[in-house]
């Protein structure tokens, strides 16, 4: 892993690579730094709609860099509260702050008990090594 990858210890993690927080039942997701990395320079974001039901495991938006357009899967199933307007309009946020003004979108939990299929900071560490 490159050094200059970052692993917050206070989230969760997909194998997909997107992150979760969970404060007071509501999941703020993201994608996680490697992702960002990875996609390259952001230009174009999709996000889920306030109101909208997602589901854990499902496209619920698209993420487009220069170089590629990746479905953006939904870590948790519920009902999405807010979505990160500010993100939408400028996709560069999440290159530059990917855990934090870059945060997609926030959902209303409907199955708490998923979040313990998603991994922690050290198994998404592992996963992530080079």
């Amino acid at each position: 892993m490159e050094d200059n990858m970052m692993v917050p210890e206070d989230l969760l993690y997909t194998e997909s690579h997107e992150w979760v927080r969970v404060a007071d039942g509501i999941a703020t997701v993201g994608i996680t730094d490697f992702a960002q990395h990875e996609l390259g320079e952001i230009v174009f974001l999709e996000l889920p709609e306030a109101g909208a039901a997602v589901a854990a495991s499902e496209p619920c938006g698209t993420i487009e860099a220069v170089k590629s357009a990746e479905d953006l899967i939904s870590p948790v199933s519920g009902k999405v509260e807010e979505k990160n307007t500010e993100a939408e309009e400028a996709p560069e946020l999440i290159n530059k702050s990917p855990y934090e003004e870059g945060w997609l979108y926030r959902v209303h939990l409907s199955t708490p008990d998923e979040l313990e299929n998603l991994l922690t900071p050290q198994e998404y560490a592992k996963l992530i090594e080079v």
